[in-house]
């Protein structure tokens, strides 16, 4: 399903129109990522939990040329999906 598929769906569900469904999942895009920009987290009971890991620098192997590239330490955003989610399937 792509972005375009999942507003539909969402528009269906909701009875809304596709604009209004559109609207929505900017909106909430843009609430999880500038609340994850603050090193807050985003707890959705029933769905998971959005938050912000550090990565640690590391040396990694280019496979193309099998020579050592160095990685710097980052910031990763990640999603821990909740139980009531996963027993879904």
């Amino acid at each position: 399903m792509n972005k375009t598929e999942f507003i539909r769906e969402i528009a269906n569900k909701t009875g809304s129109t596709i604009k209004d469904a559109a609207a929505f999942v900017a909106a909430y895009n843009d609430v999880v990522a500038e609340t994850l920009k603050k090193g807050d987290k985003v707890t959705l009971v029933g769905f998971g939990t959005y938050s912000v890991k550090n990565r640690e620098a590391r040396t990694a192997i280019n496979p193309m040329t099998k020579k050592e590239v160095k990685v710097a330490a980052c910031k990763v955003p990640t999603l821990k999906f909740g139980q009531g989610f996963k027993a879904q399937f």
